[in-house]
Parts: C-alpha cells; structure tokens; sequence
C-alpha cells in the first residue's frame, strides 16, 4: 500500500469538498481514496469467490430471502449477505412483543446461523459507496467485487413531512419519541415506555404514503390498548391518521376500536401531523393541537439514504424509491444491480410476506439472467395478519396478490380476500405464519 503524503491527503479532501459543493455522485471521492490508498483501495478480507459471485446489502426480510434463494437457485453461486447489524431483530411481530405475547428470542435470529443453513457468507460491515464501472460495493472494511448487486436496505425517516426539519430538533424526536419500524433500539425504548408508563395518553401515528407495513400503526393501537385494559392504566391511545381512513382491514380495525378498546383508544382519521413541539409534548394538525403524555410518533417513510447516496434514488418520487424497471427490480440501464423490498418503488405492500415473495422471483430472475436467459414477472404475495386482542390473542388478516396493467403502466390488487372477523385460531395462525418464515430465513 503506498503511504498517504500530506500532498494526497490534499487531493483526496479537495475531491470530498469538491463533491459536497457540487452533489456530484460519490465514486469521485472513493476513486481519489483508492488512489491515496486507503481503506477504500483494499480488497475486503473475504473468502475467495468460487463461482460468480452475488451480494447481497441488506439483511431484511428481502435480502435473507434472496441469499438463500440464489443459492437454491444455483448452487454455483457465491453470496455475500452484508448488514451493518450484528444480529436480526425481526419488525413484524413485534407489535405483539410490546403487548407480552412473545418474548424477545422469538423476534431475534442470528446471521451466522442463516449463512451457514443457506451456504452463503455474512459479511457484518457497513456499505459506504458502490462503484458500478469496476464492480465494486465499499465498506469500512475494504471493498467487495461482485458481478450482481442486490440493494435491500429497508426505509429511513422523512421528518420534514411532519414539519420537523432542524437536525436538532428530528434528533430529539428520534431519542424521545422514536417511529418504532426501524427494528432494534427504537422498539427497545417504546417497550420500555409502555412498561412504565402510569397514565395519561400516550400518542401515536399513522404516516400518509405507501409506509412499512400498512396494518401495523393500527395493531399497535389496538396492542397498547390491551396493556391499557388488562392492567387497568388510567390513560388513552390517541391514534392520528394521515390518511383519510383506515388504509388496510379498515371494518375489523374500526370494529376493534369500537367493541373491545371504546373509551381508551381514540382515532382521528384525516390528522396529518404539520408540526411537533417536543418541549410541549404537543403535535399539530391541520385542525387540531394533540397534547400527551408520551409518544411513538412514525413520521413519513422514504427509501433507504443510501441509495440516494449511491444516486440510484427517483428524487421526483415523493419517498425518493429506487429508479429501476419495475417489473424486472434492476436499475434502469444496469441488469447487474437490483434494488428490492421497501425501497422498491412499486405499491406492493411494505410488510415480511412480501418481502420474501418477492425475494423469491428476484433470485430466480438474477439466476436465469447469469445464463442468458429471461423470464416474465411474478407477482408477490402478501399474507398478512394483525393481533386485535392479546387475552385471548385473536387476529385479522388479508390474501393478497397484484396484477400490472401495461397499458397505464400501474399495479393493483389481484385476487385479495380480507378476513376481518376477529378469532382466536386466526390469532395462533398470525404465530404459526411467522415461525414458517423465520423457517425459510434462517434454517
């Protein structure tokens, strides 16, 4: 490795300045680093590829499946998972966590075990920049050639859609009141705040847009609102919704809200939050000012900052998702990188089912590709079930698929059934159904 001289410590800081005047995409700065010889110039230490070799950034719901799946698909591949996080926390179920349903285990797996049962190799580092000439992902740890990059790496927040832009101020509103569909510390801290929580109302959201997991803002109302009865807390949910109405399983959400938590869960339809005062604990709508004890207030969501970073982001798209084909998942003018699950910008739902659906046909995609071949699109499946009650556990859910017209270019549901009339066996299905996919995931 050359030595870095003051002279090409100067070059590779003027690129970065030079960059953050002008947004110029970020393979200047990597390329002038690669040239000082720094990290971004080693090869990350890896096992050598066998076979042509597929990573995989993101280790979701979606980016599990389609580790496992390229390997199905073709054994001869060589798949790299990288995650930032050392260990997966699962985001659906966890709403039945917070009500004491389940215990934490069942919502965490490890990665090692998900590499070694799908014959792949977990890489825990941090993806810094991708340079699609050479073919390299850049981590902290040294880069990662591949000949198919598959980008999966979930959502990230836009506080300024409800008003907060200061970075002081989104910061105090992460740490104090945070979303809680970024699993790990954020559902951490709300179970902690409902564990001790003594009174009062405790708030929380409902995003506008085609936010993670359309159902979950509103089974968490309904699992706060079991705490709430079952140990006899003197306090309200408060539930503020965006949207006009109930986006998903609106007649069994609101027979919910009626029959089971009347007189402690409160729903505000068409309450898009403008602003919120944190030293006041109030947020603001259109119409109303809310005032509460506590909170977990889930702003707008947008597609994952790295790919806005990488340039790879639609900035005319209101959640900033991917520019790629839509109904092949690669990037528009590159079939050697594709970005799926929540960053994608098609309306499928944002929820674990269709992740790994989708998961599923990406993998057969990019394994047909690698020997010249095509195949049509497959539509994803969305199975998902909501808790209403925790004593006994009784649920909702909705069948989904989707269909694409050609001629507007757009996608709608297909063959959707709702079951909206709440039971306890529905209730240990919603349990069985999330068993079976950490099954597929990690074993």
């Amino acid at each position: 490795m050359s030595k870095l001289t003051r002279r090409g410590f100067m070059k590779v800081t003027g690129a970065a300045a030079a960059v953050a005047v002008s947004g110029v995409a970020a393979s200047i700065p990597v390329a002038a680093a690669t040239k000082a010889g720094t990290m971004f110039g080693r090869r990350a230490e890896l096992p050598k590829a066998r076979g042509p070799r597929v990573v995989v950034v993101g280790g979701g719901w979606s980016g599990l499946t389609i580790a496992k799946y390229l390997k199905k698909e073709d054994s001869k591949f060589d798949v790299v998972l990288i995650e930032r996080r050392a260990t997966f926390m699962s985001c659906p179920i966890s709403n039945l966590w917070l009500a004491g349903v389940v215990n934490l285990e069942f919502l965490e797996r490890s990665y090692l075990d998900a590499a070694r049962f799908g014959g792949y190799t977990f890489f825990n580092a941090t993806v810094m920049d991708v340079d699609r000439t050479s073919r390299k992902v850049h981590t902290e740890q040294g880069y990662v050639d591949y000949d198919y990059l598959v980008l999966a790496p979930g959502i990230d927040y836009n506080y300024a859609a409800i008003g907060v832009k200061d970075p002081d101020e989104e910061y105090q509103l992460r740490t104090l009141y945070p979303g809680g569909f970024i699993p790990g510390s954020e559902h951490l801290s709300i179970k902690n705040k409902l564990d001790s929580f003594e009174g009062g109302v405790f708030l929380l959201t409902v995003p506008a847009g085609n936010y993670r997991c359309l159902p979950g803002p509103y089974e968490r109302a309904c699992m706060v609102a079991s705490i709430f009865k079952k140990n006899k807390i003197n306090g309200k949910v408060v539930l503020l919704d965006a949207n006009p109405d109930i986006t998903i399983k609106k007649d069994g959400f609101h027979a919910a809200f009626d029959q089971l938590y009347k007189g402690i869960l409160e729903y505000h339809r068409d309450s898009a939050i403008e602003s919120v005062d944190v030293a006041k604990r109030e947020v603001k709508t259109k119409f109303d000012t809310f005032k509460f004890d506590d909170a977990a207030i889930y702003p707008r969501v947008r597609a994952s900052k790295l790919l806005e970073r990488l340039g790879l982001a639609d900035m005319k798209n209101p959640q900033m998702e991917a520019h790629i084909d839509v109904l092949k998942y690669n990037v528009v003018g590159d079939k050697r990188v594709y970005v799926t699950g929540d960053s994608r910008p098609m309306p499928f739902s944002k929820s674990g089912n269709t992740a790994n659906s989708e998961g599923r046909f990406v993998a057969k995609l990019i394994a047909a590709r690698a020997h010249g071949k095509e195949i049509d699109w497959e539509s994803p499946h969305t199975i998902c079930y909501s808790a209403v009650s925790t004593d006994p556990l009784q649920s909702i859910s909705v069948d989904a698929y989707y269909k694409y017209n050609p001629k507007d270019q757009s996608f709608g549901f297909d063959r959707a059934q709702l079951f909206e009339k709440w039971d306890p066996a529905r209730g240990q299905a919603n349990l069985e159904w999330a068993r079976g996919l950490y099954r597929d995931m990690f074993t």
